[in-house]
Formats: structure tokens, sequence, C-alpha cells
């Protein structure tokens, strides 16, 4: 009997995928996880107004959700006062990395980003056959000036940069950005992923001047506004950046049910604005939790703070190791130096309680 004929790039690639969910952990450990802070994901929940209309919209589940995703993307338009012909909405921002590297990548082309950095915008590369060049963080930053002169070197159809950054909640000032923006090589395209754009400090995300061609800025409802579940992010460009997109995406990709939930989670602005507050107190906490077992919180603009164990990836790895064994979810980055760290997602004091319990058992289990 033949097998299927896959390409000969999907015959080199792993069968993985970047992240291992909590949910293979809860069923390799035979136990549920008491604390999940491991991904970035808003324990503090959605808006109560996002919740009734998940309820609403679910008898009508049957139908499939507009292809042109018109009310939501008119709703971003009047929130951003912009155009919705400058919006793009789909499955995440995972799903629109994934559609941006169809638009742009073959197999053979030059694509950088950071050593370090998101790996899922890696995985869509490397699974259209795209070449990644990684530069170096400097310091916990990602390298700005590294990243443009790096794609000047290769040739780059695509750069790829977090402000703020994941894995380690730092950030860059919006000068710094729109001065890479200027100095973008002809022909290269700038991926500035934006997912923690509510919870930043002023000054940090630059105006939304989309009159570039060669931009493309994400958002996403998985953060801020709690409806990770739902898979709603949405990317803002000049028009005719958009209607490329609108030549490859799933137009079916987003479903009935998950615009319902974030049109109502985008009105709900007070409640957005309670939950910003909450997450700033939460990585207050997440400090002195750490401060107060000998460890150093890195400064965040994210819903997590990042945590640097004070010795090497090894030792990181079994602190995580042994939080896991005791029930809390957490992660950490994966490549040195960051991996000295750990990283715990902002949450109410309850959850938060249950970590700084297991903190020093981990550390001392560790050690041992």
């Amino acid at each position: 009997m033949t097998h299927p004929r896959y390409t000969p790039l999907v015959q080199t690639l792993p069968a993985a995928v970047p992240f291992v969910g909590p949910e293979t952990q809860e069923r390799a450990r035979g136990a549920a996880f008491s604390a999940r802070l491991g991904a970035n994901e808003s324990v503090f929940g959605p808006s109560p107004r996002a919740i009734q209309a998940i309820a609403d919209a679910a008898s009508d589940a049957w139908m499939y959700g507009d292809p042109e995703v018109h009310d939501l993307r008119s709703a971003l338009a009047g929130h951003h006062g912009i155009a919705p012909e400058n919006i793009v909405v789909g499955e995440g921002i995972d799903g629109l990395l994934g559609y941006l590297v169809r638009l742009l990548v073959g197999e053979g082309d030059a694509v950088v980003t950071s050593d370090g950095a998101y790996p899922t915008f890696n995985y869509h590369v490397q699974g259209f056959g795209g070449v990644l060049y990684k530069v170096p963080y400097r310091g916990d930053h990602e390298d700005p000036d590294a990243l443009v002169a790096k794609a000047a070197e290769v040739d780059a159809k695509l750069i790829y940069i977090a402000n703020p950054d994941n894995p380690m909640g730092s950030w860059h000032e919006a000068g710094t950005i729109e001065r890479m923006i200027a100095q973008l090589p002809e022909g290269c395209v700038l991926a500035l992923d934006e997912a923690y754009a509510d919870t930043t400090p002023a000054g940090v995300i630059p105006p939304l001047d989309l009159s570039h061609p060669r931009v493309i800025r994400f958002r996403t409802f998985s953060k801020a506004y709690g409806l990770a579940g739902m898979r709603v992010g949405y990317g803002l460009a000049h028009p005719d950046f958009i209607t490329a997109f609108n030549k490859i995406r799933n137009h079916f990709g987003l479903g009935r049910v998950a615009q319902a939930a974030a049109l109502a989670a985008l009105a709900d602005q007070d409640y957005l604005s309670k939950t910003v507050a909450d997450i700033a107190l939460a990585r207050d906490r997440i400090g002195e939790i750490a401060r107060a077992n000998g460890l150093t919180p890195l400064p965040s603009a994210t819903n997590f703070v990042t945590i640097d164990c004070g010795r090497d990836g090894d030792f990181a790895r079994a602190v995580l190791a042994q939080l896991v064994a005791g029930g809390i979810f957490v992660r950490m980055p994966f490549t040195s130096p960051q991996d000295r760290c750990i990283r715990v997602s902002c949450a109410p004091d309850p959850v938060l309680d249950a970590f700084a319990e297991a903190l020093p058992k981990a550390l001392k289990g560790a050690a041992g």
C-alpha cells in the first residue's frame, strides 16, 4: 500500500509544536495544576459582557461566522481611529503570523528574528521553507539595530520583533521602534507583535501610522481581554497589505461565537481598564514573592513577570520542574542566557498565594 506523497519540505520537518501545553503536562502527571501561570493567559478572565455574548451566540453556532468579520472590523476601526480597510482579523496572532509567512516566504527566503524570541513565528517560517537568521538579545531586550543590520546583510524578506517582548517582558520606547521602521531595508517587511499593547506604560506603543507599505502590527484579544480560548487576533497595516491577506486567509476561520465575544469585550473598556490595573498589582506581587526568595524580578510591561533565578539554565529548569511537580504550571525562556529565568503569569491573589507557597520548596528541591 502506498503512502501519502508528502512534499520534500514536509519530510524534513520534525513532528513537534513550539509549546508543550499544560493539558499535556496534566495528563502526564495524572493530576490537574492548582495554579495555571505559564501561558500568559488572563487568569482574571473576560468581561462579563463577553461571557454573556458567548452564551447568547451559542444557539447560533450552527451558522458560519461572517467571512468579512464586518462588525468586529468596524468596531476596531472606531476604537483605533482608522479605517476597516486597515484591519485583518484572524485566528489569534499565531494564525495571522502563519498567513503573513505564507504571503512572503518561499523555500530558501531569508527571515530575521531574535534568538529566543516567540518560537511560533519560527515554526511558521520553517513550515514554508524559509531560512531563519537569528541575532542575540542585547541584555534582556531584543536588539532592533542588530535585526535591521542582519536583514540588510542577508536580504531578508521579513523581520519579526515583539514590543513588549515575550519571553522577557522587556520593552523599547516608541521612538526606538519608529527608528527601526525608518531603517528597514528596501523590500523587507517588519512584523511588529504588539500582543501586550494593552498592558504597557505610556510611550511604548508608537502612534498608529499605517501609511508604511511594509509594516504590519499585530494585536490580540488573548491577553488583557481574557479571550485566549476564542483565538481572535488582528493585524493593522496599509490597505494594500490587508488586501493581500484577503487573497489567502481562511475566510471562515473565525467562528460566529468568537466574533461575538471579541465585539462585546472591545465594547467593555471599563472592564479592560480594571483588568490592566489588576495586572499591574499582580506584577508587583510576583516581584515581592521573587525578592522574598532571593530572586530578581525583571521589569515587565506585559501580563507576566520573568524572574531571574540567579544561576544557569539547568538550575532554572530544575526550579521549573519542581514547580510543575508541585502543581504550579509555569514556563521559561528556551535560549541561553535568558533560560536562567522562569516566567510567571499575572493572576489574582489566591492563585499567586499557591505560587508563593510552592516557590521556596521548588528552590530547595532544585538546589538539592
